[in-house]
């Protein structure tokens, strides 16, 4: 220790070091000089030793890679947007599963964050029992079902996507929506039926990320699956808490077929909680600006169809400038004409069609011919009013026509409520989203 003490004076000597020691008395005392050499020797002694030892003995090692465990791996995986934004509001948990409750499925789908919350409530046996016996049966469903229920029913993850999806659905393809469930084609539903849903979407998040069982469990598999188990006994587990085996019955599968399991589901029941689930959400949007009146302002209508876009500040607030400029005095936007609206979004893609055809060159659209292919598209006609204002706020120049494919990338995002756009959540695209989205709330 004395050698190495000589040694770390000697180079403390020939560094600057030292020197800061001497002219800083404010700094160190002059009477803890001597802490203060023993220290730093203990310190280059220490890293001399480390050296030395490295050189002796770690020069020829090879080390191995560490397979990962499946745990890991899992754990390792990057999650898409639909998975964190479950994760991120699912407020309940029963067996290591993660779940919604309805309201965390509206905050969702409404708000950027979730309500404030210390943790997640662990549900027990006793409440899940309490939850099932709270469930509303189809035949008393309603608009206002998710919201009547708050906290008292659970949501999977594999629901979340088929309730998302049921969003951006328009009234044409409420069949075949239900057709997909429907796999013998007697135009019923049943219980096992609609578990497979589940089960398709537990496999696909397997698939992506690469995660595969061994024979043994794959022959287990197809031992269950010849006598005839419930698809739940096929799904896998992950760390995540979003595919585990579901040992409960979920808010869903009571509603479409009853405490015990056995009732069927038809599709007039399945096209009327659709219809509903589309007219909750859009409500609860709607009220949020509305405050208790009749209408909104044509601004709110404007801020409603950007709100989950991915425009600059500048680009936002050119859109609500422009707006402001050409609609002097507003008479509102009704929830009718705010809901009309939305169910064209559901048929942008027709609408898509409909343009290309339409048009040569990608010509501009007038009023009149906007107005036309909406009612063609959805069968219901837009108010003159509500056709007006959409033109106004994208109508770049105010010649009276519309740049129609920049309107439908707008409202393509506005319809998946940003999830289209999942590859700018991540790292700068990320914190500039996050900082655009403040600017807007402040707006």
């Amino acid at each position: 220790m004395a050698s190495f003490s000589r040694i770390s004076r000697k180079l403390l000597k020939s560094t600057n070091f030292s020197t800061f020691l001497v002219r800083n008395n404010s700094f160190v005392k002059q009477n803890d000089y001597k802490n203060v050499w023993t220290a730093c020797a203990c310190f280059i002694s220490g890293s001399v030793l480390l050296y030395a030892a490295k050189n002796r003995y770690g020069r020829h090692t090879v080390y191995a890679l560490k397979a990962k465990q499946p745990d890991e791996l899992v754990k390792s995986v990057k999650l898409t947007s639909r998975e964190r934004r479950f994760i991120k509001f699912a407020s309940v948990e029963y067996g290591g599963q993660l779940y919604m409750t309805p309201q965390d499925f509206l905050e969702s789908v409404v708000e950027q964050e979730p309500r404030p919350r210390l943790k997640r409530r662990v549900l027990s046996a006793k409440e899940i029992e309490q939850l099932r016996d709270s469930t509303p049966q189809l035949k008393r469903g309603s608009s206002q079902m998710f919201r009547n229920m708050r906290d008292k029913g659970i949501i999977s993850y594999t629901e979340y996507l088929f309730l998302l999806s049921i969003l951006t659905k328009p009234a044409s393809g409420f069949q075949i929506a239900f057709n997909m469930f429907d796999t013998d084609g007697n135009q019923r539903v049943d219980k096992n039926e609609f578990l497979v849903m589940e089960k398709i979407f537990s496999f696909a998040w397997r698939d992506k990320r690469g995660i595969n069982e061994d024979d043994k469990e794959e022959k287990n598999e197809e031992k269950k699956g010849k006598e005839g188990k419930d698809p739940q006994d096929n799904y896998i587990n992950d760390d995540q808490g979003l595919q585990r085996r579901h040992n409960v019955d979920t808010m869903l599968q009571v509603h479409f077929f009853g405490k015990k399991g056995n009732s069927d589901l038809k599709f007039e029941g399945f096209r009327q909680f659709m219809e509903n689930l589309q007219t909750e959400v859009l409500e609860l949007e709607f009220h949020e600006f509305s405050k208790g009146h009749e209408t909104i302002s044509e601004v709110d209508f404007a801020k409603i169809l950007l709100r989950y876009t991915y425009l600059d500040t500048d680009e936002y607030d050119m859109y609500l400038d422009r707006l402001l400029d050409r609609v002097k005095y507003g008479q509102g936007i009704t929830f009718h004409e705010f809901k009309t609206f939305c169910q064209f979004l559901n048929n942008l893609e027709d609408f898509t069609i409909a343009m290309r055809m339409y048009t040569l060159a990608d010509h501009p659209i007038s009023k009149d011919e906007f107005h036309r292919a909406v009612k063609i598209c959805t069968g219901i006609a837009q108010s003159e009013h509500l056709v007006s204002t959409v033109f106004a706020i994208f109508d770049a120049d105010g010649d009276g026509l519309l740049s129609y494919k920049e309107f439908i990338a707008i409202m393509k995002d506005r319809l998946h409520r940003g999830f289209k756009s999942s590859a700018k959540n991540e790292g700068w695209e990320a914190f500039k989203s996050c900082v655009k989205q403040e600017m807007k709330s402040a707006v």
